[in-house]
């Protein structure tokens, strides 16, 4: 009987999700913003366990320096931003090299070819803030080579939809746990390798620093990059006040490599980890603050 629940719970939600897709992208995107953003408090209120982790993140980080009505009005925007970028997450199949550019604003993009110059590709290190699915296709839309790493959803249908919409976009996508020769082949071609380091997963990791804190973060880039040559790029979008979004490119960073791998892994991964921190107290309630960051803790060495 449990097995039999749970795929009737798992149908209604692809169903319930493809009438949603469906739904957003026949309206308009100024009415489609309005509903998403009142979905978001609505989460808000109704999810009291999201709520919760919400609001014990943002004390963890903040609670210095702001009241506690601070903290619960911060966790509630964050619903509602989630709400609001997962418009044009939905809406992608609408979104064009012809409009993008009404949408979506560059900084720094010429450092996507200078990222590109050595033709040895290049590792793309982001996280999840903003809409981080359209800041993919807006630089596959630019005319570059992307690929991204994502993991598999629970529901292979759901998985397929978000496939299916990331390659109608203009980017492949990479199976988490897929073999690195394929990793590889992608970067000898000379493309854009996408990678999110900014959960808690059971990948091979490494603590660094994250607000203070110590977090279990993915060395896969800097592995990668060491392995390939390729260069490493750290890259962020932010819906901006006006609901257009702001894509920020930086430069390619240098990999201090001293020959001792372990030290090189965390201080390479911290620069990156760095950058996340940095890119999110812009905007930080455009992150996933219900994510358990923390969740993983370092083991204390008995002496």
């Amino acid at each position: 009987m449990a097995k039999l629940g749970k795929r009737i719970k798992n149908t209604f939600v692809y169903w319930f999700v493809v009438g949603m897709l469906l739904w957003v992208r026949l309206i308009s995107r100024p009415t489609a913003l309005h509903v998403f953003r009142q979905l978001g408090l609505l989460i808000f209120h109704l999810l009291r366990k999201e709520r919760e982790k919400i609001i014990r993140h943002l004390t963890w980080v903040f609670g210095a320096s702001k009241s506690e009505a601070e903290i619960r009005a911060m966790a509630r925007q964050v619903c509602i931003d989630l709400g609001t970028n997962a418009v044009d997450a939905a809406r992608l199949p609408l979104i064009n090299s012809h409009n993008l550019d009404q949408l979506v604003v560059f900084e720094g993009l010429e450092n996507i070819d200078k990222a590109l110059y050595g033709g040895k590709g290049s590792i793309f290190v982001t996280g999840h803030i903003g809409c981080w699915e359209l800041m993919a296709a807006a630089v596959a839309m630019k005319g570059y080579p992307v690929y991204v790493i994502g993991k598999q959803l629970y529901d292979s249908r759901l998985d397929r939809i978000l496939v299916r919409n990331r390659e109608r976009s203009g980017y492949r996508n990479i199976a988490r746990g897929s073999s690195v020769k394929k990793i590889i082949k992608a970067l000898r071609s000379n493309a854009i390798l996408g990678i999110l380091i900014d959960q808690d997963t059971n990948v091979d990791g490494v603590f660094v620093n994250f607000f203070g804190m110590p977090a279990y973060t993915p060395i896969g880039p800097v592995v990668l990059a060491a392995k390939s040559g390729a260069s490493i790029v750290p890259i962020a979008i932010q819906m901006m006040p006006d609901f257009r979004h702001r894509i920020l490119v930086k430069e390619p960073i240098a990999l201090s490599l001293t020959g001792d791998r372990q030290q090189d892994l965390v201080v390479n991964t911290q620069k990156l980890s760095d950058f996340l921190e940095e890119t999110i107290r812009i905007y930080p309630t455009q992150w996933v603050w219900m994510h358990e960051r923390w969740k993983t803790k370092p083991q204390v060495q008995s002496s």
